[in-house]
């Protein structure tokens, strides 16, 4: 199976267009002008795919160097194209061809993975490691079940995408021993991505949304210096130290912290077994641009300064998120804890065109477990945000919503702890029913609102109302308290643990500054 020619990747046409319910590589390249968008329903496979078209997008473009300043005005030259050009796409698919195989059977060289697993594990992972989304353990089997003992072969176009998700957001910790230097060593670093939302531009089609996904590399970046993984003449070291990227292709491609090797049956159409253990056991480095980074000072007397990407959440809207995405931020927002750098890739995704959406695509992760696939996409478009006043109005809207959410959050559990006298700590039972009734109507909120935001830049205040806006929170609030404790105004200890508690809903934020 050679990724470049077999269907695999599940896209979604745009109205008019026709094609195949999954392409090849070598199509989504050609065709994908005619393209809506990528049709995956693993949102962590979506995003780690996504990298790896922009690699190949900015290859067959050129736009992988800079070296005279004119990036910029190239990218747009493409999308006056209204297509990525056939040469490139040609010449990149005939030289890297051998290197798309995803079973070694054809080369020793197949697809992000590593051939010298097979000697150097004590023994395979199975194919239930590999579908990360499968139970394991003692767990619940919800959608299917999957044992040990009767492992279901997955096809080979599904098992390209748990390869992907693997190399991205594959779990630290206990793994398969892998021989190194005589020694066997069984214990793995974090993905690059585990536990992560990215937040990517999303266009009209998706030849736009690969070219708005670009990063301008440096004016010293060199392609034949920044590689991808299938680019190198010989595999890695695994007992050295991971590559540093020196651009975007190798950020893009090159950071994973796992080792894979996929077995095939004799037809090359289902994956029955595979090797999964570490690639590198030295700390390489992490960044993003498509990530929301966090800096908090910590340490001793707070001169620390720790930087985490903004972990994924299966419970938090994309909206909540959106102002993350701002260089200009509301003016209350300073001397907060955390300070938020945005996604490096907005800087110049908002130059190509002002029809950009946002696609947030991460899984919730912890240590231990997979939790669950997170997606979501901004029901507007947010490249008219440009203006520094619009984005500080985005901010305080968000505030808002925020403020109020976390007031009635906090009001219910005092409600209850009154009621049942016990520490408000431990009085969540209600809190779970009154965000329920909160958080999606403030979304809609929130959204009507952002409609409404100045799209001309004349509007010192960006378009918002805070007073009405302020008041629409609050009312959201007020009501979601009421139908959540209802029934504790049954009785007259009951009615009196609201009335004090529903004070909570007008609660202002306090300052919090660094120390």
């Amino acid at each position: 199976m050679n990724l470049f020619d077999e269907q695999w990747i599940p896209v979604r046409w745009l109205r008019g267009e026709h094609g195949p319910d999954s392409v090849s590589l070598r199509e989504l390249l050609e065709r994908c002008q005619d393209i809506e968008a990528l049709d995956i329903p693993l949102a962590a496979a979506q995003t780690a795919l996504l990298r790896v078209l922009y690699a190949l997008t900015a290859r067959v473009t050129g736009l992988d160097e800079d070296p005279d300043g004119g990036w910029m005005n190239r990218r747009a030259s493409v999308l006056k194209d209204r297509a990525l050009p056939r040469c490139g796409i040609e010449d990149y698919v005939s030289r890297w061809h051998d290197r798309f195989f995803l079973f070694d059977d054809v080369t020793d060289r197949p697809w992000l993975q590593d051939p010298r697993l097979r000697d150097e594990c004590t023994e395979s992972a199975g194919v239930n490691k590999l579908v990360m989304t499968r139970p394991s353990g003692n767990n619940h089997a919800w959608f299917g079940r999957a044992r040990d003992s009767a492992q279901y072969a997955p096809s080979a176009t599904i098992a390209v995408l748990y390869l992907l998700m693997w190399h991205y957001f594959g779990s630290p910790g206990r793994c398969t021993a892998r021989a190194l230097h005589g020694e066997r060593l069984a214990d793995a670093k974090m993905g690059p991505l585990h536990g992560s939302l990215s937040y990517h531009p999303e266009g009209e089609s998706l030849l736009v949304t690969l070219l708005a996904g670009l990063v301008r590399p440096e004016v010293e970046v060199r392609r034949g210096e920044d590689l991808c993984p299938w680019e190198r003449d010989d595999p890695t070291d695994p007992a050295g130290a991971p590559p540093v990227p020196v651009g975007p292709c190798g950020w893009w491609t090159d950071t994973s912290r796992h080792a894979v090797l996929l077995e095939s049956d004799a037809r090359g159409e289902r994956v029955t077994d595979a090797y999964i253990t570490w690639a590198y056991h030295l700390q390489g480095a992490r960044n993003d641009p498509y990530l929301i980074w966090e800096r908090k000072l910590s340490g001793k007397n707070q001169r620390e300064e720790k930087r985490t990407a903004r972990r994924a959440d299966a419970h938090r809207a994309l909206w909540r998120d959106l102002d993350g995405l701002l260089r200009h931020r509301p003016p209350e927002a300073e001397g907060e804890e955390t300070t938020l750098e945005p996604p490096k890739v907005f800087a110049t995704a908002v130059e190509l065109t002002h029809r950009i959406r946002v696609r947030a695509l991460g899984f919730d992760q912890t240590k231990a477990k997979n939790v669950q696939l997170v997606s979501g996409l901004t029901p507007a478009t947010v490249g008219h945000l440009t203006s520094p006043d619009v984005q500080v109005a985005v901010g305080r809207l968000r505030r808002l919503g925020e403020r109020y959410g976390e007031n009635l959050s906090s009001a219910v559990r005092k409600a209850w702890a009154l009621y049942t006298a016990c520490d408000p700590k431990q009085g969540d039972r209600l809190v779970p029913k009154a965000e329920t009734l909160y958080w999606p109507a403030a979304e809609r909120e929130f959204w009507a609102r952002f409609d409404q935001l100045d799209r001309t830049g004349e509007d010192p205040d960006g378009g918002l109302d805070i007073r009405a806006a302020r008041d629409a929170f609050l009312r959201l609030a007020r009501d979601a308290y009421a139908r959540t404790t209802e029934p504790l105004t049954r009785t007259v200890r009951g009615n009196q643990a609201v009335m004090e508690a529903q004070g909570l809903l007008w609660k202002t934020r306090p300052k919090r500054k660094n120390k």
